[in-house]
């Protein structure tokens, strides 16, 4: 098990930065747990961001925090409230430089859906796409639903406003595979998970706490998402299969991933974000050979996130993928995270020059290579190209 990524959350315009640069640098070796990044995350930064030279100053804001320990920065959400002009911006920010990552919202954690910026934000993705040949572009960006600040995982990460705060990100898939392989019943498995997080979070609970106090920034507690890497002694998706289905995307899959989303729910810790089961094809060997054996699909995902956390993350798809088809997919999300009331998200990566069916060639050591997956159906059409903002908790 590893930490993901220590979250600074801070307003930019106010953040004391020699503060959180003397926080990261201790931060970073305090854990029992091996740290593989520092992180911040912002307010939403329609809210704060200024001038005219987009590109010199999104290099320039990346690397005055790069300087401070910064590893990454999320640039936050635009979200339904501003002005969709800022959704545009967000190409030009990404291609400046390898560490800003920033998200468009489609539907707020009031329940309003708005159907104009998922297909707004499809567009963007495509145009995301191209910012490199081999269309890694949209690893930093993503569609929110229903997703509050707090969660310490990127690209999701950003601050509502207020005092300075910090979170946690667990990688952890592998103490998953390890309590489901050593159980003899789904009790057995269920209890052993429940106790493995448990024990882990107390001992990073009592770090953080005393960072906090030392520090003077606030425990934001943590996510404790079972998070893969793309090694099959860390993998969700073995995970699943360990617990009896014959592959991901068999029947039966569904149920394993409540299962074990469950356990996690019955585990007490200080949780914040997601704190559910992370399903990113590219981040997970076994699923990314399943999706290579097209066993396993966008829908099958579709249908795991109803009873698991995140959505659909890291997702190959062909690169002249349509926008309406690209919306398609973004409106089951949002439905999804509005009508069962649970943040989701999606982040879809169409790669330039690749149809359904090809294989990845990803040179990333967090990746795994896969095929190309499809999008059944030609996208939407008729009335659900329609203009509108709907209160769709209320349906």
């Amino acid at each position: 098990m590893d930490i993901r990524s220590i979250t600074v959350f801070c307003d930019p315009q106010y953040a004391n930065q020699q503060q959180i640069a003397d926080f990261f640098a201790e931060a970073h070796t305090a854990f029992a747990y091996p740290v593989q990044s520092c992180r911040l995350a912002t307010t939403p930064f329609p809210t704060w961001w200024q001038g005219d030279n987009l590109i010199a100053e999104a290099q320039a804001f990346a690397a005055s925090w790069k300087e401070r320990g910064a590893n990454y920065i999320s640039l936050g959400p635009v979200q339904l409230q501003h002005d969709a002009d800022w959704i545009e911006l967000i190409p030009a920010m990404l291609s400046a430089t390898d560490t800003l990552f920033a998200t468009a919202e489609m539907a707020d954690i009031n329940g309003r859906f708005d159907i104009d910026r998922a297909h707004q934000i499809a567009n963007v993705i495509r145009r995301i796409s191209r910012i490199h040949d081999n269309g890694f572009g949209n690893l930093y960006f993503a569609a929110l639903a229903n997703c509050s600040a707090g969660s310490p995982f990127f690209p999701v990460a950003y601050h509502s406003g207020g005092p300075t705060r910090f979170a946690v990100a667990i990688e952890s898939a592998d103490i998953a595979l390890q309590a489901v392989q050593q159980s003899r019943s789904l009790a057995e498995a269920r209890a052993n998970l429940v106790h493995a997080i448990e024990e882990a979070a107390d001992v990073m609970v009592k770090t953080a706490v005393s960072l906090a106090a030392d520090h003077n920034i606030a425990f934001g507690g943590i996510d404790f998402s079972l998070a893969p890497f793309p090694t099959d002694d860390k993998s969700l998706g073995g995970t699943l299969e360990a617990l009896g289905i014959p592959y991901v995307g068999a029947a039966g899959s569904l149920f394993a991933a409540a299962f074990v989303t469950d356990a996690i729910d019955r585990a007490q810790f200080p949780r914040c974000g997601f704190s559910g089961l992370m399903l990113p094809v590219l981040e997970d060997s076994v699923l990314a050979r399943r999706a290579a054996q097209n066993q396993l699909g966008v829908q099958d995902l579709l249908n795991y996130a109803a009873v698991c956390g995140v959505g659909l993350d890291t997702i190959p798809l062909a690169g002249d993928v349509s926008e309406a088809q690209l919306t398609a997919v973004l409106l089951d999300i949002a439905a999804l995270a509005t009508r069962l009331n649970k943040p989701l998200t999606a982040r879809l990566m169409p790669l330039p020059g690749l149809d359904a069916g090809d294989p990845t060639d990803f040179d990333f050591p967090y990746f795994a290579n896969s095929r190309v997956m499809s999008i059944a159906g030609n996208g939407v059409s008729n009335l659900l190209t329609d203009k509108a903002v709907l209160p769709m908790l209320n349906i």
